[in-house]
C-alpha cells in the first residue's frame, strides 16, 4: 500500500511523532492510521523507559479550581529543561493532572509510597471477604492480588484511569507526553484542597 504524504502529515498532527516514525509506523501497519498511533504509542513508551533515569529539575506549578471554588488543586510537574516547561504539550499535561487530581483525589503518586502496614491491611481484609464468600483455597492468592491491583488503581494516582480517556492510565498519559516532548516528565508532589476537610 502507498504511503502518502497526507496521511504521514494526518498522523503527525495526532500523535505530535516525528514525520520518519510516522511513515515508519504507517509502513509497519499496511497504511491503518490507528494501528499507526499504536505503534508509536508502544515506541513513545520505550523512550519515556530509557529517559525515565533523567535528572528533572525544571518544570512548572501548575493550580486548578474547580467550578464554585470548593475543590483546589496544586501540582509540581518537572521536566529536564525550561524550553519543554513553556512548550503547549507539557502545560497542557499539568493542567489535566490537576483536573484528573481534583476529580480522582488519588492518596498518593505511585504504589510505593503506601505504607507497607497498610497494604498489609488490605490484603487481610480482601482474603477475609474472599474466605467469607466460600473461595476455595487454592484461588484465595489469585483474588487478593486481583483486589490489591484494583486498590491500587483507585488511590495511585500514575495507576488511575485518566479521567478524559479511561482507556489509559496517568502514567501511559505521561509516557506519551515524554514520547512527544523528548523529555522526563515527573510528577513530583501535589495538593489537594476541599471546601470544609
Amino acid at each position: 500500500m502507498e504511503i502518502t504524504a497526507a496521511s504521514v502529515q494526518d498522523l503527525r498532527k495526532a500523535t505530535g511523532a516525528g514525520m520518519m516514525d510516522c511513515k515508519r509506523a504507517l509502513i509497519e501497519a499496511d497504511g491503518d492510521p490507528e494501528k499507526a498511533t499504536d505503534i508509536l504509542r508502544k515506541k513513545g513508551a520505550m523512550k519515556a523507559i530509557k529517559r525515565q533515569d533523567r535528572e528533572t529539575r525544571e518544570g512548572l506549578i501548575h493550580s486548578y479550581v474547580h467550578m464554585g471554588g470548593k475543590i483546589g488543586v496544586l501540582v509540581e510537574l518537572n521536566c529536564e529543561t525550561d524550553f519543554v516547561a513553556r512548550t503547549d504539550e507539557f502545560q497542557q499535561l499539568a493542567k489535566d493532572l490537576a483536573m484528573h487530581i481534583a476529580a480522582s483525589n488519588p492518596d498518593v503518586i505511585r504504589r510505593e509510597e503506601i505504607p507497607a502496614e497498610q497494604v498489609e491491611r488490605e490484603k487481610e481484609i480482601y482474603r477475609e471477604q474472599a474466605i467469607g464468600s466460600g473461595k476455595p483455597e487454592k484461588v484465595l492468592d489469585r483474588i487478593v492480588e486481583g483486589r490489591l491491583e484494583k486498590y491500587y488503581q483507585e488511590v495511585c494516582l500514575l495507576e488511575q484511569p485518566f479521567i478524559k480517556n479511561p482507556d489509559i492510565s496517568v502514567d501511559q498519559l505521561i509516557r506519551e507526553t515524554i514520547g512527544k516532548l523528548g523529555e522526563n516528565i515527573q510528577i513530583r508532589r501535589y495538593a489537594r484542597f476541599q471546601l470544609g476537610q
